[in-house]
C-alpha cells in the first residue's frame, strides 16, 4: 500500500506546483481522500483535472497500491476562496 508520502510524491512528480492535501478516508492505507492545488488545472474542467491527478498515480492504482481516491481538485484562485471564506 502507498502512503500518504508517495501518493504526495507521485502527484507532484506529475503536478510540480501542486499543493496536496491527503486524508487516509479509512484507516487502511489505501483508500484516500486529496486535495490538490495547480495552476496547471486554470480553464479546465474537474474532469480534466481529475485525469491528470489519475495519470500522476495510474501506475500505483493498477498495481492496487491505491484502491480508491476522493478527489477535490482546485486552481490557486478558487482555492484562496476557500481559504478565505
Amino acid at each position: 500500500m502507498a502512503s500518504p508520502k508517495e501518493v504526495e510524491a507521485m502527484i507532484k512528480q506529475g503536478l510540480p506546483d501542486a499543493i496536496v492535501q491527503i486524508y487516509d478516508a479509512r484507516g487502511t492505507g489505501d483508500h484516500y481522500e486529496v486535495v490538490v492545488v495547480s495552476e496547471n488545472f486554470v480553464g479546465k474542467s474537474r474532469l480534466q483535472q481529475h485525469q491528470i491527478v489519475y495519470g500522476a498515480v495510474q501506475s500505483a492504482m493498477a498495481s492496487g497500491e491505491i484502491h480508491a481516491l476522493q478527489l477535490d481538485t482546485k486552481t490557486p484562485e478558487e482555492w484562496q476562496a476557500v481559504k478565505s471564506a
